[in-house]
């Protein structure tokens, strides 16, 4: 199963870039897009509305129980209190990651996924083989992304859907007490709010 950050078969992903450049091109050529406008809009869903302010919501959690309580009652409102709205990020749940339960995200559909707090969906998180084998065999899945979990730790899937989209709440690294809310997003990757990955360590993140 091809992912966009390990040394896998990238098959479907060079084909899948191929064929978006192929048309991005195309337009361009036929004046039906302009490509710094694209830029544009790419740049926004991955650094504004995108996994940045997924991570500014889980550090949050971390740092204020009040908030995190909020957050398990009622994500779409505790999320939407920081200004985190918009496009698939109408109904929300966040699932909080334990040592004894760790959770994992996929769309077995299609690829229903939230924007406002994760930016775009990767290519991965898009294809047959993920959406396939995260439900039949998720700790295999993991074990392709890095992530070995103590044989005690139960895997739960959770199948998004247009109703409900999740967030996964990693669980706070060690040795992270001194951090502020700044430095402790630093930490959280997309992989860890889909649950494919874990946060980061202040060592690894350096």
């Amino acid at each position: 199963m091809p992912h966009d950050h390990h040394d896998h078969d990238h098959s479907e992903l060079d084909d899948m870039t191929a064929r978006v450049m192929a048309l991005e091109t195309l337009l361009a050529q036929k004046g039906l897009v302009d490509p710094a406008a694209l830029d544009a809009v790419i740049e926004t869903y991955e650094t504004k509305v995108g996994p940045r302010n997924g991570a500014q919501v889980v550090a949050r959690a971390w740092t204020n129980p009040e908030f995190r309580d909020w957050l398990e009652r009622d994500a779409t409102a505790a999320i939407g209190s920081m200004g985190f709205t918009g496009r698939q990020g109408e109904h929300l749940q966040a699932v909080f990651n334990t040592p004894d339960l760790h959770h994992m995200v996929v769309c077995t559909l299609c690829s229903c996924y939230p924007w406002s707090v994760l930016g775009l969906p990767p290519v991965w998180y898009k294809s047959a083989p993920y959406r396939a084998r995260a439900v039949r065999e998720p700790r295999a899945v993991l074990a392709e992304f890095g992530v070995t979990l103590p044989e005690g730790t139960k895997v739960r899937v959770w199948d998004s859907t247009a109703e409900m989209r999740y967030i996964v709440i990693p669980m706070r690294p060690a040795g992270t007490e001194g951090l502020d809310p700044e430095a402790l997003a630093d930490l959280v990757t997309r992989d860890s709010m889909i649950g494919t990955g874990l946060a980061l360590t202040p060592e690894v993140a350096a």
